[in-house]
């Protein structure tokens, strides 16, 4: 039976799904907080916490990208492409579906800014609704790495 050395780096870069695992949680902590501190932004006045929102929704965003890619590699690479069914297939809709709200959550915030207006109101909303997606999608990953069975 061959060792495997958790500090190897070909280990670490090349196992067939560790980098999705381990991105993964980047945008769901920043986007979260985000969401957070929008809504003590909201209920506080403070201009400064929705700064704190801005920055945090825009790298969430960022991060998307690479754990995308990375999850269709980990699906191409652990599966080898086999065709999506269940809780994978929902596990991807959801995740871009995520993806798109996080990246309207920052839209919002950027236009606003840009424009020098208000924040829009659908904003709260639609990023609670973003967390709670976000949620399922990851319970769902979770199950789909072991780690909910």
């Amino acid at each position: 039976m061959a060792t495997i050395n958790p500090f190897d780096p070909v280990t670490v870069l090349f196992a067939k799904h560790a980098q999705h695992v381990v991105l993964i949680h980047f945008p769901i902590g920043l986007f979260t907080a985000g969401v957070a501190f929008d809504v003590a932004a909201e209920w506080r006045k403070r201009r400064n916490l929705v700064e704190v929102a801005y920055y945090n929704l825009l790298v969430a965003a960022v991060f998307t990208v690479p754990v995308i890619v990375t999850g269709i590699l980990a699906w191409q690479f652990a599966l080898e492409g086999q065709r999506l069914k269940g809780i994978l297939l929902a596990h991807l809709l959801l995740g871009v579906l995520s993806s798109v709200l996080i990246w309207v959550s920052w839209g919002a915030h950027f236009r606003a800014r840009r424009a020098g207006r208000n924040l829009p109101r659908f904003r709260l909303p639609l990023e609670i609704a973003g967390v709670l997606l976000l949620s399922l999608t990851g319970h769902l990953g979770g199950f789909l790495s072991g780690v909910n069975t």
